[in-house]
């Protein structure tokens, strides 16, 4: 089922902007998710800092705008927001996300639904938190360092439930 699109006239550091909700959720399928300091919005199952997101999609340098505006804007296109606490989540044991509109937000925000998309891929984990996903450890390790993350656990998200349950196939 095709999601809809909403667009919004924003003006973001003294400029006028048309934000699409597709074109970000398109811009963002080729970039990965830095680090959550602390504020975050979900574009697609996956949690991005509101500034990294406007930035991507506007072009702006990241200085020119607070993460207030940056979630503001987002949250109006639709898209869920939250906020981490310091070292957990600020709501044990996940993160509080808060609707852009009234709608409840769905319950597939446990660790194991985050997962599931991500089949077949390296994860790292801290938390409770997925950090990142890549397709080699080598190349999550890679992304680890770069960011100054530590993870309290890496592992291959099994590629199906007979895999995730160690079962041999029949």
């Amino acid at each position: 089922m095709a999601e809809k699109t909403i667009t919004k006239h924003v003006k973001i550091a003294g400029r006028a902007f048309v934000l699409r909700t597709s074109d970000v959720v398109r811009t963002l399928r080729r970039i990965d998710p830095e680090p959550i300091a602390s504020h975050f919005v979900v574009v697609g199952q996956r949690r991005f800092p509101p500034k990294q997101v406007i930035s991507a999609v506007t072009g702006l340098d990241r200085a020119d705008f607070t993460t207030h505006q940056a979630r503001r804007t987002l949250m109006r296109l639709g898209f869920p927001a939250g906020r981490r606490g310091i070292g957990i989540w600020a709501s044990a044991p996940h993160a509080a996300v808060e609707p852009a509109d009234t709608t409840p937000v769905p319950a597939h925000d446990r660790l194991a639904d985050r997962l599931r998309p991500l089949a077949g891929r390296w994860v790292a984990i801290k938390d409770d938190d997925l950090l990142h996903a890549a397709d080699t450890p080598q190349a999550l390790v890679t992304w680890l360092a770069q960011h100054g993350q530590r993870a309290d656990s890496m592992f291959r998200v099994p590629e199906d439930e007979l895999a995730a349950t160690g079962l041999a196939p029949l």
